[in-house]
């Protein structure tokens, strides 16, 4: 399966106020693994960013002035997703100004959902850890991900981050180091789909803790108690496979 693990920073919150998409960056992920591909671009937005915006991001106006519109690198962005599933952290926002990014330039742009389909890793937090902090920081706290070089939002950090937080959640690998630690951002006057990188790091396995053990087998438990029984017991603990 091809995924792109996507994340974009805006001039605001509120995409109905008429906030733009300043960045746009997006990792190629096949079979789970990070190939080092990736589309990332800043962006034009044609228009102020919000103060708080500023704070968050560290990116002004005036950085912005030299660089692409997104009619520009639309064609390029959609090639790079297209007939992906895009692996976003609060999807609607991303999405809902892409979305507007696309209807500006005109219907027969369509949507996202025309091209691709979309994993919400907030949803997929809020159903592994309901009731806990879900933001990308406390995945990364949560998960044992390595997050210290993030002192600001940015897409090309967050969206790594989001790799590594995502195959956490769905099979305990991370830390598959992208390459940009202790480095600034790259500011491409144009977009750039790049060659692969290699991994500086070894992948790190988390081990099940004693409540999440437990938790386990009580989920085995109430297989037992089903018509068919379970299965990973009969398979896995029964005298045959211990032999084995």
């Amino acid at each position: 399966m091809r995924q792109i693990v996507l994340d974009t920073e805006t001039t605001g919150l509120e995409v109905r106020q008429g906030h733009r998409l300043i960045e746009i960056a997006a990792l190629e992920m096949v079979e789970r693994r990070l190939t080092g591909n990736h589309f990332h671009t800043y962006l034009n937005p044609e228009r102020a960013i919000d103060l708080g915006a500023r704070q968050v991001t560290g990116i002004e106006d005036d950085f912005l002035r030299d660089k692409p519109r997104f009619a520009e690198v639309a064609e390029a962005f959609l090639a790079f997703i297209d007939g992906a599933e895009l692996i976003i952290h609060n999807a609607s926002f991303d999405v809902g100004f892409l979305d507007a990014e696309l209807a500006r330039i005109g219907p027969h742009m369509g949507c996202i959902a025309d091209r691709c389909r979309v994993l919400d890793t907030l949803a997929l937090a809020r159903e592994r850890y309901p009731g806990q902090r879900n933001s990308l920081d406390a995945l990364c706290k949560r998960l044992g991900v390595d997050h210290s070089a993030r002192a600001l939002h940015g897409g090309l950090i967050d969206a790594q981050l989001l790799a590594e937080v995502y195959l956490a959640m769905t099979s305990g690998q991370v830390a598959l180091a992208f390459g940009f630690e202790g480095q600034a951002s790259p500011a491409p006057s144009r977009p750039v789909v790049a060659p692969p990188i290699t991994p500086l790091r070894r992948p790190r396995v988390l081990r099940a803790d004693a409540a999440e053990l437990a938790a386990h087998e009580a989920r085995l438990d109430a297989l037992d108690r089903t018509a068919g029984g379970c299965l990973w017991r009969q398979v896995f603990e029964s005298p045959a496979s211990a032999v084995n």
